[in-house]
């Protein structure tokens, strides 16, 4: 059941006007004055004051006295409807059913309360003939919305709850992949700077105890302090532009000269500008594709490269093939040289690497189109 506070009277998500609610509490008072003896009056204000408050402690109470709370206002409204006339009550009992989120909770009650409506106004068309007649399209009314309204308010409910779920899962996966990255980041610092600041400490000591023994041999340590200071800064510089947003088309540009500089003939299939794609998805093809394309140049020994792009309905594919040694005698681990960090990256996303040897190598990209970008998340 949805929760709402204690002081609340009208149901949630009904699609109705508060104003039309109040009409509908304000309904009964003019039916019992209007129709009714001082006996009947005093009978029917006593039945709806106590609907109401029962109706009231519904929506607080749990388990088997959510039963006891419905039965009692299912008894007032047949009494309501087969002595005075007014059936409105079990529209209030429609919402109410509507809310519950326990299927079999919710066909119970839904079939016990469209039965007993049914059969009040049956009995209801022979008792208060004329009163029945006279509102008898606001009757039609009442009985549609105990037969459409339960079902529609449950399914409108269900799909609440299972947007807050996603919503949910999509915030603890932005929690996760901001963690793993802050691991990513570590290790990548660990790597690049770990053995490059041992190596200047190691220099230091030594360039230190050398200054007075041998100034030259200290000097040329000195010398490699520097050396190992400036490619150590040029490593994070270029960690940092990495880390940066990527872009599919700017990298086949880059794509292109690379292979270019590298004598290979280079095909791009597909169009690299992506279309309401975001940023985490095309950061990850970007970053997938960079590294593809350097093992490539670095390990293929081919001579051309095909690139596929595709943005389909349900996924984004992307190949990259060459005509190389594939995966035979002297090519490289696939363990290394970044296809590790492409498995990795495509984790955050559900995708999936497929890499096949057939007249070179081809590594398959995919990454199926059931990912949001989270507002403000950060990305690969």
């Amino acid at each position: 059941m949805q929760k709402q506070r204690w002081y609340h009277i009208v149901p949630r998500n009904t699609g109705l006007s508060i104003y039309a609610w109040i009409i509908f509490c304000i309904l009964p008072f003019y039916f019992v004055f209007k129709n009714s003896s001082p006996t009947g009056i005093i009978f029917g204000l006593v039945m709806i004051l106590l609907f109401f408050a029962v109706y009231r402690l519904s929506f607080l109470s749990k388990g088997w006295t959510v039963y006891i709370s419905v039965g009692i206002e299912m008894t007032i409204s047949m009494i309501m409807t087969m002595f005075l006339g007014y059936v409105y009550f079990s529209l209030f009992l429609a919402f109410y059913i509507g809310n519950i989120e326990r299927k079999a909770s919710f066909i119970t009650l839904y079939v016990i309360h469209l039965l007993t409506t049914l059969g009040a106004v049956g009995i209801g068309f022979f008792t208060q003939t004329d009163i029945f007649l006279s509102q008898l399209p606001f009757i039609i009314i009442s009985i549609l919305g105990v037969i459409l309204l339960p079902f529609t308010l449950y399914n409108i409910n269900k799909q609440e709850r299972l947007e807050s779920q996603l919503k949910d899962a999509n915030k603890k996966i932005s929690q996760l992949m901001v963690l793993e990255e802050r691991q990513r980041i570590a290790r990548d610092l660990h790597d690049t700077l770990g053995q490059k600041l041992s190596l200047i400490g190691l220099k230091s000591d030594l360039a230190g105890k050398l200054i007075y023994a041998d100034q030259n041999t200290a000097k040329s340590e000195i010398e490699d302090i520097h050396q190992t200071a400036r490619i150590a800064l040029k490593e994070v510089r270029d960690m940092v532009s990495d880390m940066k947003e990527a872009r599919l088309d700017d990298e086949i540009l880059r794509v292109k000269q690379i292979l270019h500089a590298a004598q290979m003939t280079c095909h791009i299939d597909g169009e690299p500008k992506l279309k309401d794609t975001p940023l985490l998805i095309e950061s990850v093809l970007t970053m997938c594709l960079k590294e593809a394309v350097t093992n490539v140049v670095k390990h293929s020994q081919a001579t051309s490269c095909h690139i596929t792009i595709k943005q389909l309905p349900k996924e984004w594919l992307l190949k990259i093939k060459d005509n190389g040694i594939g995966l035979g005698k002297g090519s490289y681990k696939l363990k290394e040289n970044g296809i590790q960090g492409m498995r990795e990256r495509l984790e955050f996303v559900n995708g999936n690497l497929d890499i096949q040897a057939s007249q070179g190598l081809q590594v398959t990209i995919r990454i199926p189109n059931v990912i949001k970008e989270v507002e403000g998340q950060a990305y690969i």
